[in-house]
């Protein structure tokens, strides 16, 4: 795999993850960085226990909400990097501000911050990296705040990390259309 970044999004459930993990499948050493929630969680802790078991022993695993640091840290190391994903990851940005009710703009400004140092990182690297994001802009407007502005917010992220991709991959039922 080339040294340019690719965004790899879909549904939920739609094979996102083990799309991304085949792309980095002839990498011996990859940084997974398992962006989510910092609080102790258990459906989280699952999910990335799932995703440690498939994957394989020389891969390490890195948990935080700082993953431009991460991606960083794995590129000056010489390690490829998978992020998996920007939904939780936003939502983890969100949680940690508590800020579900806060003002929009002020939610927003914070999000692209972070955005931006993601984005700075992603240029920057030197290492494949792949990163996985959930897409939320082809289903109905949420009924409630906070759906609507995570909808925005990741929408919005996608839309930055995207541009900043060399491909972008979507994944629907398991099937790739490569953009």
């Amino acid at each position: 795999m080339q040294p340019s970044p690719v965004l790899v999004t879909g549904g939920v459930r739609s094979g996102k993850s083990r799309h991304a993990e085949a792309l980095l499948a002839d990498v011996e050493a990859v940084t997974y960085v398992a962006a989510g929630p910092t609080y102790d969680d258990a459906d989280w802790a699952a999910r990335v226990a799932a995703h440690r078991e498939r994957r394989p022993a020389s891969w390490t695993t890195v948990e935080t909400l700082d993953v431009a640091a991460a991606v960083r840290a794995a590129d000056r190391g010489g390690r490829a990097v998978l992020v998996d994903c920007l939904g939780t990851w936003i939502t983890g940005l969100v949680d940690r501000a508590e800020a579900w009710e806060a003002p929009i703009a002020d939610v927003g400004e914070a999000v692209a911050t972070e955005a931006a140092s993601l984005v700075g990182a992603l240029r920057e690297a030197a290492v494949p990296v792949v990163v996985v994001s959930n897409e939320v802009g082809l289903g109905v407007v949420p009924e409630h705040r906070s759906g609507r502005l995570f909808r925005d917010l990741l929408g919005t992220v996608n839309q930055q990390v995207g541009a900043a991709c060399a491909e972008v991959h979507l994944v629907v039922a398991g099937r790739v259309l490569r953009i």
